[in-house]
């Protein structure tokens, strides 16, 4: 338990990478990690793009809202993983939505992109997951099937500096006894 606890402290958001490439080998762990993941009903409603063509790389990083902080990294990182979510999947039963919340593809999408992250951390590799962007454009750029949703973006590779640890809640900030 103490190693999971210490990955979960101390990986950070990493937006500076190296040169160093992510080998094939590196790559699967960290998508073997995906492929694991839990998710409603095990629908695994996940599809991940990977990407390591400068030129796609460029093209989404046109994408992004200007003054994002992940813009360099984008490009800078030998790897982009682009998560995108199987719409109507997670959170339905025979076709009908089941949760209050709708579709369930984010929730899960969270948690894949969690297990990215750690499973990165845990082989010395970094990452960012980067949310502000013009996610219809990035899908185009990727030509994103209907019926698709692209969520996220993951720049993935070997980080170049080692980011301060932020203040944290402490657990009695955040937790209730048995009612609020």
């Amino acid at each position: 338990m103490a190693d999971f606890m210490e990955l979960v402290r101390t990986r950070r958001s990493i937006r500076k990478f190296t040169e160093e490439e992510v080998t094939s080998e590196q790559l699967n762990t960290v998508l073997e990690a995906a492929r694991w993941t839990p998710s409603w009903a095990n629908t695994q409603c996940w599809e991940i793009i990977s990407v390591t063509r400068q030129d796609l790389k460029e093209s989404l990083q046109q994408t992004l809202v200007k003054g994002n902080p992940a813009s360099k990294a984008l490009v800078q990182a030998p790897v982009v993983l682009v998560l995108c979510g199987r719409l109507k999947t997670a959170g339905y039963y025979k076709g009908e939505v089941t949760t209050k919340f709708g579709d369930w593809f984010l929730f899960d999408l969270g948690l894949v992109s969690q297990s990215i992250c750690l499973a990165a951390h845990s082989i010395g590799l970094g990452s960012v997951i980067v949310g502000l962007f013009d996610h219809d454009g990035a899908a185009r750029v990727l030509d994103v099937p209907e019926g698709n949703e692209l969520v996220a973006l993951i720049p993935l590779g070997h980080p170049a500096q080692e980011p301060k640890t932020p203040e944290r809640r402490s657990i009695e900030d955040f937790t209730h006894s048995e009612t609020w």
